[in-house]
């Protein structure tokens, strides 16, 4: 058997030769094993390239032929109002240019057993409760200032407090803890602040009363909203917000399976291979979703081409495209101008080995037959000899 396979080692990459000695049942005949490694070579050399295939060229055209047909739509979680899901093309633009703020930021928590199966469904409620973000301006009906001292009153609602489990002596901890410089004090209903410094004025005290209504008193910064959805025979949490570094470190919280739409959290979390296979996953979903059909080997040469420089850069002028060693090709895409003065400055030379640059100074182009150079002799000549 392992005659057979190290006779298409030479052939086949190492991942396919790995993945077969790992799928093959024990005790197989050398036939059969034959058989499979020919349909696998066979299979493996149908799916190669031609060399001088503008790779580039079919996947932006098999991309963004499908991209002009999608509508421009937002996805809507029926009954809460802040779990707004970008899809279709905004989704895909989003993406691809590599945006760190994103319109709708979510999460899908995968959760351990018992949580997931949801059979202790107030369990549930409660670590969904624990994971969101929970701020003072949550907890509190009223914020007043006086005028006399300065000083600034916070009355607490009782009844939210309870339901997310959190006593009056954690508020005042959180506060001391994010809010300097002032004494606390607990009046039983509420919560009177006032500064230690004697110079104090009515525009402070308006600005730190703004400020504190941001403290956060419970939960995962960033995490809005939470919804726990059953898929399956299991409940995922569904959240408005993205905070992927904190959720991995809850000891309820699947982190094989817990994902982010935030590749750029990935990529901090995860590192650079997550980050692609994230934006593989994500923009497949959406085509998928608008029940379109790409092939996804188009999708991962623009992963990769996003992600080769080992950080994640957006398809724009600041991104990949400021990396390219020809200025033509630079030049092509946006600020022509800029691009051509700057590298007329430095001397720069572009040796017109791509698509773009021989397209723009009419030239055929080093793709599929005209990718060699082909020595012929010419009949007439040949006549003359």
């Amino acid at each position: 058997m392992a005659d057979i396979i190290s006779e298409y080692e030479d052939k086949l990459p190492a991942k396919i030769i790995g993945d077969i000695k790992n799928s093959i049942p024990k005790g197989i005949s050398d036939s059969k094993l034959k058989k499979i490694m020919e349909a696998v070579y066979g299979e493996y050399k149908t799916a190669k390239v031609h060399p001088g295939e503008s790779v580039g060229l079919i996947a932006a055209e098999s991309i963004g032929e499908p991209g002009t047909q999608m509508t421009l739509n937002t996805f809507h979680f029926a009954g809460v109002a802040e779990m707004n899901v970008t899809l279709g093309l905004p989704r895909i633009i989003e993406i691809l240019d590599g945006r760190k703020e994103l319109d709708n930021p979510m999460m899908e928590i995968y959760l351990k057993k018992p949580y997931a199966s949801g059979k202790k469904i107030e369990d549930l409620r409660h670590l969904a409760l624990q994971i969101r973000e929970t701020k003072l301006k949550d907890i509190s009906t009223e914020f007043t200032i006086s005028i006399a001292d300065f000083t600034i009153e916070v009355k607490l609602d009782r009844e939210k407090m309870k339901e997310i489990d959190v006593t009056t002596g954690k508020v005042v901890d959180s506060i001391s803890k994010q809010l300097k410089g002032y004494n606390i004090r607990d009046n039983r209903e509420s919560l009177i602040l006032k500064a230690r410094s004697k110079e104090d004025s009515f525009n402070e005290s308006y600005k730190t009363k703004e400020k504190i209504k941001e403290i956060t008193i419970k939960g995962i910064k960033g995490v809005k909203q939470v919804l726990p959805v059953k898929r399956e025979e299991e409940f995922v949490i569904i959240t408005a917000g993205s905070n992927l570094a904190d959720v991995l470190q809850l000891e309820e919280v699947d982190a094989y399976r817990t994902t982010t739409n935030n590749i750029f959290e990935i990529e901090q979390v995860l590192g650079i291979e997550a980050a692609r296979q994230a934006i593989v996953n994500e923009i497949f979903k959406v085509i998928e979703s608008q029940g379109l059909n790409v092939d996804v080997r188009h999708i991962m040469l623009v992963a990769d081409t996003m992600c080769v420089s080992g950080t994640l850069k957006g398809i724009t002028r600041y991104g990949v495209v400021s990396e390219k060693s020809s200025v033509l090709a630079r030049a092509s895409f946006e600020t022509p101008i800029k691009h051509i003065i700057n590298a007329a400055l430095v001397g720069e030379v572009d040796n017109l080995n791509s698509v773009v640059e021989n397209v723009m100074i009419n030239q055929p182009v080093p793709i599929g037959t005209g990718l060699p150079s082909l020595a012929v002799k010419l009949q007439k000549a040949a006549k003359e000899k």
